[in-house]
């Protein structure tokens, strides 16, 4: 049964964290990193413009996400492996994927962009999943 250790639980958003920073690098920024010109009038910045302070702020809202998967895994008691996947895949399934198709649909995104989206942001909840498991007894 897990238990609210404020030390293992931070352990694991940090741990969480630094793994999700390098699989959204992979699938939001190198896989398919030609197809954001397909429609360089989305994005913010121009091509090869300076992106660091966005990046920085993106991450953040990746750790509040993960602060909140976790607290929640630790608040319900959810310690069984099979129990964490299903909750990492509900939580992409619910949150993440339907704005990501919808962005898809409405937006002018290059599919590929919207599929590396979803695929990361499914990794990123799995990796979640993972640090709960493996940090928080």
């Amino acid at each position: 049964m897990l238990a609210m250790n404020y030390t293992r639980v931070l352990m694991a958003i940090v741990a969480a964290g630094v793994v999700t920073m390098f699989t959204d690098w992979l699938f939001m920024g190198v896989l398919f990193h030609k197809k954001y010109l397909a429609f360089p009038e989305v994005w913010r910045i121009k091509p090869g413009g300076q992106d660091a302070s966005l990046i920085a702020w993106s991450q953040v809202v990746g750790l509040l996400s993960c602060a909140a998967f976790v607290v929640v895994c630790v608040r319900f008691q959810v310690d069984a492996w099979s129990t964490i996947l299903k909750l990492a895949v509900a939580g992409w399934a619910m949150g993440a994927l339907p704005i990501l198709l919808q962005n898809g649909i409405w937006m002018k995104i290059h599919p590929h962009i919207t599929a590396a989206h979803s695929v990361g942001w499914l990794v990123r909840f799995l990796v979640y999943a993972v640090a709960v498991k493996l940090l928080i007894p």
